[in-house]
């Protein structure tokens, strides 16, 4: 499994602390893929979206907005999140991509053929 955490987004204050464009809360995005195909040769993949407040460090440099990077972002949203909840976000996750690989529940109409069910081979 895999995680990409976007967090190109940003909502920014003009003005704060005598800097301009100041980063103060992140839009994330992040997809887990795992390495498991469904029936069309696509790797399986979930989607948590989410907001995170950032606040400004005064024990840190400051980073210009044109030099902020999505790496650089990702770490003060991680950071301000705490292990546990980026843990619980990656945790959701991995449940709806193994849902996916193998559900427990499916959608039939009545008077329809059900498809066939898809065996994943280890």
């Amino acid at each position: 499994m895999t995680y990409d955490w976007n967090c190109k987004t940003v909502d920014v204050h003009p003005q704060e602390e005598g800097e301009t464009d100041v980063v103060y809360n992140v839009h994330w995005i992040v997809t887990g893929t795992s390495d498991q195909l469904d029936p069309q040769g696509n790797a399986y993949s979930a989607t948590n979206i989410g907001t995170q407040v950032v606040p400004l460090n005064p024990e840190t440099p400051f980073i210009p907005f044109d030099e902020l990077t999505n790496e650089v972002v990702v770490g003060w949203t991680k950071d301000a999140m705490g292990e546990e909840q980026v843990q619980s976000i990656e945790d959701s996750i991995a449940s709806q991509i193994a849902e996916l690989e193998n559900p427990t529940s499916i959608t039939m109409t009545i008077g329809e053929q059900p498809e066939p069910p898809v065996t994943i081979e280890e």
